[in-house]
Formats: C-alpha cells, structure tokens, sequence
C-alpha cells in the first residue's frame, strides 16, 4: 500500500485549539509589565498599607479582613480590568481580526483569555496568601469554597472585561476599566467590608460580583466555608449573563 503524503488542510481539535491559545495568552500576560504592575504589584502593595496602617477600622484582626478582600481585588484585576485593557489594544491594532481570519471559532478565543487568567491568578494567590501570614493571616480556609469561588469570579469578571473590549474603542476600554476598579475598589467589599456601609445600601452592593468575590472568601478562607451559597449564586449570575453577552457580541475589529 502506498502511503499518500498530499497535504489534508483543515482545523486542528478545539481542545489542542484551546490548550494552544491559552498557552500563549498566558506567556503575554507574564511578559507585559504594566498588567503585572496591576495584577501582582499593586494588590500586594495595598494589602502591606491596609494590614499595617489603621486607615479603615474593622473589627477583630486586620489580616482576616483585607486578605479576601485583596484577593478579590486580584481576580478583578487580572481578569477584568487586565484582560479588557489588553484584549482592547488587540482590537485596535489588529490582532483579533487577523485571528479571526484563522480556524479559531470565538469561543475558543474568549476560553484561551480565560484560561490564562486562571494561570495569572495562581500565582498571585500564592504571593497573597504567603504575604498575608507574614502579616499575622490564621484563617482556616476551606479549598473548596475558595476553588468554586475564584473560578466563579474569573468567569464572571472574565465575561464582563471581554464584553466591554469586544464592543468600544481601546482608549474609552483603557479610561472605562480603570474607573470600573477604583469604584468597586471602593463599594465592592475589598477596602471597606460591607458591614461598613448602611444596611439599605449593602444590600445592593451585596450583589455587586466584587463584594460578592470578598464577602465570600472571607467566609472560604477565615471562617472555613466550603458552600458560602449566596456569595456562589452572584458570581454565578455574573458568569451566566457577562460570557453569554461577551460571546455574543464580541468584535474582532
């Protein structure tokens, strides 16, 4: 039998598509300076000020509250603010839509972000965690309740950065994510717990994806919660209708 050596085009299996592309969004996120600035840097830097400066009074030690709570903040960097800002840039100087002129169905793009923001947000989980001990952390966390949590909460914040780069122009992404995190910095359960604000308005900013990320790593990693069922419900929400909505929406020019 001869064997045929005629060239058989066609696209390769989504899996080694998505294995692929998440590889390589992952090797960019680790090169760019100004997303480590803002993903590593910056939450690490807060959690040092918060812990040992008595800006914000709370109650019972400082480190069982901004711990979560920074932690929170770096899944909403790395997957929100990061991911918009960059995926942003990508649109405006062509790279998606030279992507999309490739086998690459959509999905397995928005995947491959997602993927490599998981990547990102180990790392940065770690150096949290090891700078909060350092700082005086002795929660008894619960794998679980934070495993559900930071995946929840990446594709919750993953949905809504890819929607905002997917639909607007790079510069008015750039200006949109950055206030986006200063405001949920803020009103999202990361600098003042929720019991801080009046009981009216935290009811509200309970639902907020950020608030519900912190409130419930702080029941994950201080109060060894496995389930805290609301806190999932919220970011569940947020996943459903921002990666529906990004995936539908989403331009590559």
């Amino acid at each position: 039998m001869i064997e045929s050596f005629a060239p058989a085009p066609g696209a390769a299996p989504l899996p080694r598509m998505l294995a692929a592309q998440t590889a390589m969004e992952l090797r960019l996120a680790l090169r760019n300076g100004e997303q480590l600035l803002l993903t590593l840097v910056i939450p690490l830097l807060l959690l040092v000020i918060l812990v040992e400066a008595p800006f914000v009074s709370v109650d019972g030690p400082r480190a069982d509250t901004f711990v979560p709570g920074i932690a929170a903040l770096a899944v909403m960097s790395a997957a929100f603010t990061g991911q918009a800002i960059a995926t942003g840039f990508e649109r405006k100087y062509g790279v998606l839509k030279r992507l999309g002129a490739t086998p690459l169905p959509r999905q397995v793009l928005l995947g491959g972000k997602t993927g490599a923001v998981i990547g990102v947000e180990l790392i940065q989980l770690v150096l949290i965690l090891g700078v909060g001990a350092a700082l005086g952390w002795r929660g008894h966390a619960a794998p679980l309740g934070v495993l559900l949590l930071v995946v929840l909460g990446t594709a919750a914040f993953s949905g809504l950065g890819l929607l905002l780069a997917g639909r607007i122009r790079a510069e008015v992404t750039l200006a949109a994510a950055n206030l986006i995190w200063f405001v949920l910095l803020f009103f999202g359960g990361v600098v003042f717990p929720l019991s801080k604000f009046p009981a009216a308005m935290a009811s509200w900013l309970e639902l907020l994806p950020t608030a519900a990320l912190a409130e419930g790593l702080r029941a994950a990693l201080v109060r060894g919660s496995s389930l805290p069922g609301k806190d999932l419900l919220v970011l569940a929400v947020w996943a459903a209708v921002g990666l529906a909505a990004a995936a539908r929406t989403f331009r590559w020019d």
